[in-house]
């Protein structure tokens, strides 16, 4: 049987994370690819992360990598969640995709510790349904989300694709060459193809806010914003 105790980072004298009221702590169950990514990710960029998982491999993986590891059964005892400490954090990410019975019970069980933003990943719609019955107040489909923006960016000139809404995104792509040496007040991009062109980068130098006298040129690249269908459209320009 694993040691359950937890193991902290290396060398790690920071406080334990899971104050209340402290925004830059989170609590990550499951340490597999999504979850381990994510917990990862959000240490690179200043958040304190106690991760949690049932596999003791992987809660040795993550022992240098995050501020706080801790081997634990989440989907079985809620009590272990409460002495760990689980009760005190703000924001939960439930990693756990392919044990569906342990993401809905480990969801459950943060939703009865009062947790106010519990994010847990989904494999499936209905997955994701009871998910939020159970209390999950965002579900995310990484791998769906990830197939559709994979093909957009097949075949075509977007560079990159990014849903804001429903039906509403953003849209990195080249200009077309039809638009070269026009000034974006001239080509009337809301008028004629019902977007707007956030910001330009011209060829070989940084991203700069777009305005009506934007000139633009050959391998200028523009980030575009608008209904899903208009934005693509627009990418699709020779």
């Amino acid at each position: 049987m694993a040691d359950k105790r937890s193991i902290p980072r290396r060398s790690d004298t920071r406080r334990r994370p899971g104050q209340r009221g402290t925004h830059s702590q989170v609590l990550v169950i499951g340490l597999g690819r999504f979850g381990g990514a994510v917990a990862v990710e959000l240490e690179n960029i200043g958040f304190e992360v106690l991760g949690m998982d049932v596999d003791h491999g992987r809660v040795q993986a993550h022992a240098d990598a995050l501020t706080q590891v801790v081997e634990a059964d989440t989907s079985q005892n809620i009590e272990a969640l409460r002495q760990l400490g689980a009760a005190d954090f703000e924001h939960a990410i439930v990693g756990i995709g392919t044990d569906i019975e342990a993401s809905i019970l480990t969801t459950s069980a943060l939703n009865d510790l009062g947790i106010p933003n519990i994010w847990a990943k989904a494999v499936t719609t209905s997955h994701g349904r009871i998910l939020e019955r159970v209390g999950a107040h965002h579900v995310v489909y990484p791998e769906h989300d990830m197939g559709r923006r994979v093909a957009r960016l097949v075949g075509g000139r977007v560079i990159d694709w990014f849903r804001l809404d429903e039906d509403f995104a953003m849209v990195e792509t080249t200009a077309p060459s039809e638009l070269f040496g026009r000034t974006l007040s001239e080509i009337g991009l809301r008028a004629n193809y019902d977007v707007t062109v956030v910001c330009v980068k011209p060829l070989g130098q940084t991203f700069t806010y777009a305005t009506a006298d934007t000139v633009l040129g050959e391998g200028d690249v523009l980030v575009v914003a608008g209904a899903t269908r208009k934005a693509e459209a627009f990418a699709t320009l020779t």
